[in-house]
């Protein structure tokens, strides 16, 4: 079973954040527990689990450590628990978690040998394997591996971040003369360029795969044969480091420049995680933390023989579709064809794309189509990730090829993504894209377009506005609404916040778009506070929200004061959720569930009843601090009626998912929603609903 957490809510109305994304991760590891999820796809969700883990040292992690090292308590920031404190139950409860997934792991490999599939280690190698193993080593490890003697050099070498070693311990013979120590020690960093999972010759129909750690443990002996050794082991060890950006403030230096340079750097950010093989003797485990400088104080993680279980999302399919999920086709959106222009059609009425159930072809060819088309003056355009060969960003360079002006707002801090967008940012500046930067002190994390066409003698206006990035790999794995529109009033308000990102002293006004970080905070307030007063004088009341994450405690108070006025409240809320419901006299009126499942649940929907007349957004943001005071996000109402009513019915069923739904209670214990229903596995339901809308 997924681990329960250490330590129960505390007694203020929040739950701690980062004991909640802990939970959220906990139902990633429950997909790969799930006998009913492809068993392939389970160790896929292993992965995901462990990639997870990962993101959460670099980042969360490490903010506390640096609030510890500084000898602040930080109640008030974290919520009424100290930084120590909060340490010491992450690190019991990554510790559980990480004994749950090697369990998980060691079930799903026993029942890969039901399928014929099985996983060696360097002891169960038979003659022939061996051969193709000498071959593979030579020809492609060998020339990738860095191996490091460690025993005698009097600098410990800098562990790459999240890079795994094979810590090598060799018991020299008493003869050896090359070494003054009894016992010495050597890494091995395990190449990143070569398959983690190496597939053998199969043999009477069974597959075979062995992980490169263990082809390498297979090669020992050749490796370090110039020796004289009794006995050679070795064990994997790893090191997650603070991945903070230190931005330096070189005025004669550009934007790029500094950022590429704190990216860099980031090499070298101070270790926050010690995760070792388990089985590892004391006596090297305290000489490679004395020699890292690891003290007992910081998160040390013993795990299983194999580190880096991230690699398992690549994990190869073998030529076995039954054991992976179905692929879908992603669907056409009813009445919008991909052949003629697809701004003439966007000219006479609003589209919505819902990926991946319907095809991002929609906006790539919006962005060609605007690249080509004569009339098109200028493009402007937000870009948070993109894809790694980006249809997007050569519609761009093309476009400036045709004449356009084209302005791309890059965000060069989007997390783990900064060298990804360096590279473009170079790339679209080289071909004469005007790039901007945003904001100093602010992300920009709004996804929007707006293309400018000259029609009778006017400038009108095209927009997109969508809650995903734009980014056609992540399309095929996140769920997001995208709008189309060319209503002008809303294309002008998105003119102004271009306008904002090059000239932010001027604070912008808005009717139609809730923008932050100057008013997504209130609006969201008044939003709320209008379906209390609906409900005090009896009228239709309601409020509906799909996030990411909900951590903010001042949004989290409103919307108890929501559920004491008696609005009922639903929410769907995949990440963080920091807001405990069903308790008496403060949160009785509000539900919480969670869909985790084969695609990623990414979209911002806010839904208010507004008695009976029902305001509907889609939205980048999430209610946390950052996406109202510290990031430019976007709200966008909508204003057709059509997609409107798609958009309740797609919530409501989400909302009826009780298959993969886990409910968020007091008891933060993940249950599974379970009720007497018919079955409703909300993703796979919502492409059927898409599916009927083309045939009907």
């Amino acid at each position: 079973m997924t681990p329960k957490p250490t330590k129960a809510p505390s007694e203020n109305s929040y739950y701690n954040r980062e004991l909640s994304w802990l939970q959220f991760n906990a139902r990633v590891l429950q997909e790969a527990e799930d006998n009913t999820t492809p068993l392939l796809e389970r160790l896929r969700f292993i992965g995901i689990f462990s990639n997870n883990l990962d993101e959460f040292f670099k980042v969360r992690y490490a903010t506390i450590k640096r609030i510890a090292d500084a000898g602040k308590g930080g109640r008030s920031f974290l919520g009424g628990i100290s930084a120590s404190e909060l340490m010491e139950l992450i690190t019991q409860t990554v510790i559980q978690q990480q004994k749950t997934s090697l369990g998980i792991l060691s079930g799903i490999k026993q029942e890969l040998k039901q399928e014929q599939i099985f996983m060696i280690n360097e002891t169960e190698v038979s003659a022939s394997q061996s051969e193709f193993i000498a071959d593979y080593f030579l020809q492609k490890v060998s020339p990738a591996m860095v191996v490091i003697m460690i025993g005698e050099l009097k600098e410990f070498p800098s562990l790459k971040d999240s890079a795994a070693y094979l810590a090598v311990k060799m018991e020299m013979t008493k003869d050896d003369t090359t070494f003054t120590s009894k016992n010495n020690y050597a890494l091995i960093e395990i190449p990143k360029n070569v398959e983690r999972f190496v597939e053998l010759p199969s043999q009477d129909g069974k597959k075979y795969i062995i992980i490169l750690d263990d082809l390498i443990r297979y090669m020992l002996h050749q490796i370090f044969s110039i020796f004289n050794y009794n006995t050679i082991s070795a064990h994997m060890i790893k090191i997650t480091r603070d991945a903070a950006l230190d931005i330096e403030s070189d005025l004669s230096k550009s934007f790029i420049d500094k950022i590429s340079k704190s990216v860099k750097n980031r090499s070298d950010g101070d270790p926050v995680r010690l995760v070792y093989d388990k089985t590892i003797d004391n006596e090297t485990l305290s000489f490679l933390m004395e020699k890292m400088g690891i003290k007992n104080s910081d998160s040390i993680n013993p795990g299983g023989r194999y580190h880096n279980r991230r690699d398992y999302i690549k994990f190869p399919s073998l030529g076995r579709p039954d054991l992976q999920y179905e692929k879908i086709k992603p669907l056409h959106i009813p009445g919008l064809s991909l052949v003629g222009s697809l701004l003439d059609k966007v000219a006479k009425k609003d589209y919505l794309l819902h990926a991946p159930y319907q095809t991002f072809s929609y906006v790539v060819k919006f962005l060609r189509e605007a690249a080509l088309d004569p009339t098109v003056k200028t493009i402007k355009i937000t870009i948070y990730r993109l894809a790694e060969v980006s249809h997007i960003a050569s519609s761009l360079i093309n476009a400036v090829k045709n004449g356009k002006q084209v302005t791309v707002q890059i965000e060069l801090q989007a997390r783990f993504d900064e060298q990804a967008n360096i590279h473009y940012a170079e790339q679209l500046q080289r071909e004469g894209v005007k790039l901007v930067f945003g904001v100093a002190g602010l992300k920009v994390h709004c996804k929007i377009c707006v293309v400018e066409r000259l029609e009778e003698g006017k400038l009108k206006k095209y927009s997109i506005i969508t809650t995903g990035n734009f980014n056609e790999s992540t399309a095929r794995i996140y769920t997001d609404y995208t709008l189309f529109t060319a209503n002008q009033k809303i294309g002008k308000e998105l003119n102004r916040v271009f306008d904002f990102f090059e000239v932010n002293y001027k604070i912008k006004e808005y009717k139609h778009l809730i923008v932050s970080p100057h008013y997504t905070r209130t609006a969201i307030y008044d939003l709320i506070q209008t379906e209390i007063s609906n409900t005090a004088q009896g009228k239709t009341s309601g409020i509906k929200l799909k996030l990411n994450s909900l951590s903010d405690t001042k949004l989290i108070d409103k919307l108890y004061a929501a559920s004491t006025a008696g609005v009922k409240i639903q929410l769907i809320v995949r990440g963080i959720c920091c807001l405990i419901p069903g308790v008496k006299n403060m949160s009785e009126n509000i539900e919480v569930i969670s869909v985790v499942d084969k695609f990623l649940e990414h979209p911002r929907l806010y839904i208010f009843e507004n008695d009976g007349a029902p305001k509907v957004y889609i939205s980048s943001a999430d209610f946390m601090r950052r996406n109202l005071d510290t990031r430019v996000e976007i709200s966008c109402p909508i204003y057709d009626q059509q997609i409107k009513e798609e958009i309740l019915e797609t919530f409501d069923i989400c909302w009826s998912d009780n298959v993969k739904a886990r409910c968020i209670s007091q008891k933060q214990d993940n249950v599974y929603r379970n009720n007497n229903n018919p079955k409703v596995r909300s993703q796979f339901a919502l492409y059927e609903f898409y599916k009927n809308k083309l045939e009907n």
